[in-house]
């Protein structure tokens, strides 16, 4: 398993020998978990879109690719949902007039209502509305017709999952705050919310001239 989840898991495990211990008064003479060495969480990844490479995926797409796949990128970069969120996504949850798609159903078990860029709402428009979720596919699709489009375009190392990085980065590269960020991608911990955020140098320094520039 990864760091993290080693380190969730003995936290629970932890706190189980404590909650015995002191309140119901099991005789043992110590806290055995307080004895492990807990693992360093791993680094966060910084991979983002680099320049061409969404046009390489996008342009790799053809009569035979899942029908899918092309709205889905794009959701997931406008949006920031997480492949799960996006799957799980109904129609019935889907507002173009306020602009909102909502999801009762999160990882962190908080509900979401996320804003819809202009982009999103001409992809969520375009869809056929033939099924009550919006891509009415398992996961495991998902991630196959992703490698198999990943190969194609041969565009290496992406994960499907760093487009959520992407979408939270652009996010504050648009200028929007940290709490608005963070309406949107549902981070609730602002530590974890800088895991997923890389700011592209270039990126602040033009939004640094464009506010000198209005002095």
């Amino acid at each position: 398993m990864k760091p993290a989840t080693a380190r969730r898991e003995l936290v629970i495990l932890r706190h189980v020998f404590e909650v015995a211990i002191k309140e119901w008064n099991v005789p043992l003479p110590g806290n055995p978990v307080r004895t492990i060495k807990v693992p360093k969480d791993s680094e966060a990844r910084d991979r983002r879109l680099e320049q061409g490479e969404l046009e390489k995926l996008l342009g790799a797409i053809g009569p035979r690719t899942a029908w899918y796949l092309r709205p889905f990128i794009i959701l997931a970069i406008e949006t920031g949902m997480r492949r799960g969120e996006l799957v799980s996504l109904t129609w019935a949850h889907v507002d173009l007039k306020k602009r909102t798609a909502r999801l009762p159903i999160t990882k962190n078990g908080h509900l979401r209502i996320v804003p819809l860029t202009p982009k999103a709402i001409e992809v969520l428009s375009s869809l056929e509305r033939s099924d009550a979720r919006v891509f009415p596919i398992h996961e495991d699709a998902v991630n196959l017709a992703w490698q198999r489009l990943r190969a194609k375009a041969g565009v290496e190392g992406l994960r499907l999952h760093d487009l959520r990085h992407e979408a939270v980065s652009r996010f504050f590269e648009y200028g929007l705050s940290i709490p608005e960020v963070a309406l949107i991608s549902g981070h609730r911990d602002l530590r974890m919310l800088s895991r997923y955020t890389h700011l592209r140098p270039e990126a602040v320094a033009e939004k640094l001239s464009r506010a000198m520039s209005g002095q």
